[in-house]
Protein backbone atom coordinates (compact mmCIF):
# COMPACT_ATOMS: atom_id res chain seq x y z
CA UNK A 1 0.00 0.00 0.00
CA UNK A 2 1.57 3.37 -1.09
CA UNK A 3 1.70 5.60 2.23
CA UNK A 4 0.63 9.25 0.83
CA UNK A 5 1.04 12.35 3.45
CA UNK A 6 -1.78 15.20 2.34
CA UNK A 7 -1.35 18.67 3.39
CA UNK A 8 -4.80 20.75 4.04
CA UNK A 9 -5.57 24.42 4.98
CA UNK A 10 -9.09 26.19 4.39
CA UNK A 11 -9.61 29.85 4.59
CA UNK A 12 -12.40 32.61 4.52
CA UNK A 13 -13.06 36.11 4.32
CA UNK A 14 -15.44 36.44 6.72
CA UNK A 15 -17.19 33.57 8.04
CA UNK A 16 -19.61 32.90 5.63
CA UNK A 17 -18.46 34.57 2.96
CA UNK A 18 -15.59 33.69 0.02
CA UNK A 19 -13.45 30.70 0.78
CA UNK A 20 -11.06 28.43 -0.74
CA UNK A 21 -9.15 25.36 0.33
CA UNK A 22 -5.00 24.62 -0.43
CA UNK A 23 -3.57 21.04 -0.56
CA UNK A 24 -0.32 19.66 -1.15
CA UNK A 25 0.02 15.79 -1.66
CA UNK A 26 3.37 14.17 -1.16
CA UNK A 27 4.71 10.71 -2.39
CA UNK A 28 7.53 9.47 -3.11
CA UNK A 29 9.70 12.89 -3.70
CA UNK A 30 7.00 13.96 -5.77
CA UNK A 31 4.00 16.40 -4.86
CA UNK A 32 0.54 17.81 -6.58
CA UNK A 33 -1.08 21.03 -5.55
CA UNK A 34 -4.90 21.70 -5.84
CA UNK A 35 -7.26 24.50 -4.47
CA UNK A 36 -10.65 25.54 -5.27
CA UNK A 37 -12.93 27.92 -3.82
CA UNK A 38 -16.70 29.09 -3.10
CA UNK A 39 -18.09 32.50 -3.05
CA UNK A 40 -20.72 32.22 -0.11
CA UNK A 41 -19.12 29.29 2.63
CA UNK A 42 -17.37 29.03 6.19
CA UNK A 43 -13.83 27.98 7.00
CA UNK A 44 -14.88 24.78 8.62
CA UNK A 45 -16.52 23.42 4.90
CA UNK A 46 -13.01 24.73 3.08
CA UNK A 47 -11.46 22.78 6.26
CA UNK A 48 -13.22 19.79 5.28
CA UNK A 49 -13.06 20.26 1.26
CA UNK A 50 -9.53 20.04 1.46
CA UNK A 51 -9.10 17.01 2.93
CA UNK A 52 -11.78 15.37 0.83
CA UNK A 53 -10.31 16.45 -2.57
CA UNK A 54 -6.98 15.30 -0.85
CA UNK A 55 -8.00 12.34 -0.75
CA UNK A 56 -10.62 12.13 -3.98
CA UNK A 57 -7.31 12.86 -6.36
CA UNK A 58 -5.67 9.41 -4.90
CA UNK A 59 -6.16 6.55 -7.53
CA UNK A 60 -5.80 3.65 -5.45
CA UNK A 61 -6.45 2.57 -1.51
CA UNK A 62 -3.21 4.07 -0.04
CA UNK A 63 -1.90 4.77 3.82
CA UNK A 64 -2.94 8.03 4.35
CA UNK A 65 -1.79 10.93 6.82
CA UNK A 66 -3.74 13.73 6.42
CA UNK A 67 -2.31 17.14 7.80
CA UNK A 68 -4.00 20.62 8.63
CA UNK A 69 -4.68 22.89 11.53
CA UNK A 70 -7.95 22.28 11.99
CA UNK A 71 -8.88 20.81 15.32
CA UNK A 72 -12.56 20.66 14.20
CA UNK A 73 -11.76 18.42 11.15
CA UNK A 74 -8.85 16.10 13.64
CA UNK A 75 -11.06 15.74 16.10
CA UNK A 76 -14.67 14.99 14.36
CA UNK A 77 -12.56 12.30 12.91
CA UNK A 78 -9.71 10.61 15.19
CA UNK A 79 -12.31 11.04 18.49
CA UNK A 80 -14.94 9.31 15.90
CA UNK A 81 -17.10 12.30 16.25
CA UNK A 82 -18.26 12.47 13.21
CA UNK A 83 -19.15 8.77 12.40
CA UNK A 84 -21.19 9.25 15.60
CA UNK A 85 -22.71 12.14 13.97
CA UNK A 86 -23.86 10.20 10.81
CA UNK A 87 -24.99 7.17 13.56
CA UNK A 88 -28.06 9.77 14.80
CA UNK A 89 -28.93 10.73 11.81
CA UNK A 90 -26.56 13.76 11.77
CA UNK A 91 -27.36 15.07 15.41
CA UNK A 92 -24.99 15.64 18.13
CA UNK A 93 -27.19 15.70 20.67
CA UNK A 94 -30.02 17.10 22.47
CA UNK A 95 -31.86 17.76 19.18
CA UNK A 96 -28.75 19.80 18.00
CA UNK A 97 -27.93 19.20 14.48
CA UNK A 98 -24.60 18.79 13.05
CA UNK A 99 -23.52 21.17 10.69
CA UNK A 100 -21.79 20.52 7.14
CA UNK A 101 -23.60 16.96 7.43
CA UNK A 102 -23.11 16.87 3.05
CA UNK A 103 -19.20 17.31 3.39
CA UNK A 104 -18.83 14.80 6.92
CA UNK A 105 -20.84 12.20 4.89
CA UNK A 106 -18.30 12.49 1.45
CA UNK A 107 -15.45 12.52 4.01
CA UNK A 108 -16.40 9.59 6.40
CA UNK A 109 -16.79 7.46 2.69
CA UNK A 110 -13.41 8.65 1.79
CA UNK A 111 -11.75 7.49 4.28
CA UNK A 112 -13.36 4.34 4.43
CA UNK A 113 -11.44 3.68 1.17
CA UNK A 114 -7.93 4.25 2.48
CA UNK A 115 -6.11 3.98 5.72
CA UNK A 116 -6.35 7.48 7.21
CA UNK A 117 -4.80 9.34 10.52
CA UNK A 118 -5.12 12.71 11.19
CA UNK A 119 -2.27 15.13 12.64
CA UNK A 120 -3.02 18.66 14.02
CA UNK A 121 -0.28 21.15 13.25
CA UNK A 122 -0.92 24.78 14.75
CA UNK A 123 -1.48 27.54 12.11
CA UNK A 124 0.21 30.33 11.23
CA UNK A 125 3.97 29.20 13.04
CA UNK A 126 5.91 28.68 9.85
CA UNK A 127 4.80 25.22 9.23
CA UNK A 128 5.98 25.47 5.42
CA UNK A 129 3.17 23.09 3.90
CA UNK A 130 0.69 24.25 5.77
CA UNK A 131 1.97 27.86 5.22
CA UNK A 132 2.12 26.99 1.35
CA UNK A 133 -1.34 25.48 1.93
CA UNK A 134 -2.79 28.37 3.60
CA UNK A 135 -1.62 30.73 1.01
CA UNK A 136 -3.37 28.49 -2.14
CA UNK A 137 -6.69 28.58 -0.18
CA UNK A 138 -6.52 32.74 0.03
CA UNK A 139 -5.57 33.06 -3.26
CA UNK A 140 -8.69 30.33 -4.61
CA UNK A 141 -10.73 32.61 -2.09
CA UNK A 142 -10.45 35.86 -4.09
CA UNK A 143 -10.41 34.12 -7.69
CA UNK A 144 -13.22 36.04 -9.43
CA UNK A 145 -16.44 33.97 -10.33
CA UNK A 146 -16.23 31.70 -7.52
CA UNK A 147 -18.93 28.97 -8.14
CA UNK A 148 -22.22 28.62 -5.44
CA UNK A 149 -20.99 26.60 -2.37
CA UNK A 150 -24.33 24.21 -2.04
CA UNK A 151 -24.98 22.57 1.00
CA UNK A 152 -27.62 19.54 1.02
Amino acid sequence: MKSVTIYTDGACSGNPGPGGYGVILRYNGTEKELNGGFRNTTNNRMELMGAIMGLEALKESCEVTIITDSQYLVNAVEKGWAAKWKSRGWMRGKGEKALNPDLWDRLLTLISKHKVHFEWVRGHQGHPENERCDTLAVKAASAPDLPEDIRR
